[in-house]
């Protein structure tokens, strides 16, 4: 390390890094997005099978215990 890893590294101004930081959290949210898009279709065109939750949230009647 010594001198030769300090000469590498290069300081960032926090208007970078905050720009950086928007960036990724975007790019994130943007897959996240495109993959729950994927399942709803996957879902859809019963390749995949609902979990609890989401099962929950397409048809809360499906839990309702005052019909038992």
């Amino acid at each position: 390390m010594g001198e030769d890893g300090d000469a590498k590294k290069k300081a960032i101004t926090q208007a970078q890094f905050l720009s950086w930081k928007t960036r990724k959290e975007a790019e994130a949210s943007a897959k996240k997005a495109e993959a729950s898009r994927k399942r709803e279709e996957d879902i859809a065109a019963g390749l995949v099978q609902m979990n609890g939750r989401e099962l929950f949230k397409h048809q809360p009647s499906l839990f309702d215990n005052n019909f038992y």
